[in-house]
C-alpha cells in the first residue's frame, strides 16, 4: 500500500497536468475533439466533479456513485480497481450519467479554479478518512490507493486533451 501523502501528491500533479493540458487546448477549451467526444472544459468538469463525489464517498455522505450490495465490491474491486493500480493506467471505459458534464467552465482559468477546489476538498477528506474506507463501488480500500486511482483517472483524461 502507498503512503497517503505520496498518493495524494500524485494526484496533485496529475491536476496540475491537466490544467496545464486544458490551457494549452487554447481555442478548442470548448470544442469537443470529434462527434460524440468531450471537450477540454468537459474533461475538466468530469474530473472535478469525480473528485468531488468521491470526496462525499470517502465521508460516507450522499453520493453521485452508486452503491452496489456488499457481496459484489469485492468482485468490482478486483475486476477493476486493483486492477488500475496494478497496470498504473486506467482502463477505459463509461462513467455513470451523474459523470457525464453537459458543459464546463466558460475559461481554462475558471476551470483551473473548478478543478483546484475539487481537489483541495478530495484532500482533505483522504486526510480525515483514516487509512481505509468503505466505498459505494469497490468495498474497504485503502485510502492511499484511492488517492492514487484518482491520479490515475486524471491522466487517462489528460491525455484525451493532449493526444496519445
Amino acid at each position: 500500500m502507498s503512503d497517503v501523502n505520496r498518493s495524494l501528491a500524485e494526484s496533485r500533479a496529475a491536476v496540475d497536468q491537466l490544467i496545464a493540458a486544458g490551457v494549452h487546448s487554447g481555442a478548442a477549451w470548448a470544442t469537443p475533439r470529434a462527434p460524440g467526444k468531450w471537450s477540454p472544459s468537459q474533461i475538466v468538469e468530469h474530473v472535478a466533479r469525480a473528485l468531488e463525489e468521491s470526496a462525499k464517498n470517502i465521508k460516507g455522505e450522499p453520493n453521485a456513485f452508486p452503491s452496489l450490495p456488499g457481496f459484489v465490491r469485492p468482485v468490482v474491486r478486483g475486476l477493476f480497481f486493483n486492477r488500475v493500480l496494478k497496470k498504473n493506467a486506467f482502463i477505459k471505459g463509461k462513467t455513470n450519467k451523474a459523470m457525464n458534464p453537459i458543459a464546463g467552465a466558460p475559461t481554462p482559468d475558471a476551470g483551473r479554479g473548478r478543478l483546484m477546489q475539487a481537489h483541495d476538498a478530495f484532500e482533505r477528506a483522504c486526510r480525515g478518512c483514516g487509512a481505509r474506507f468503505n466505498h459505494t463501488i469497490f468495498g474497504d480500500i485503502a485510502t492511499a490507493d484511492y488517492a492514487r486511482f484518482q491520479a490515475l483517472h486524471t491522466l487517462h483524461h489528460t491525455k484525451q486533451i493532449t493526444g496519445p
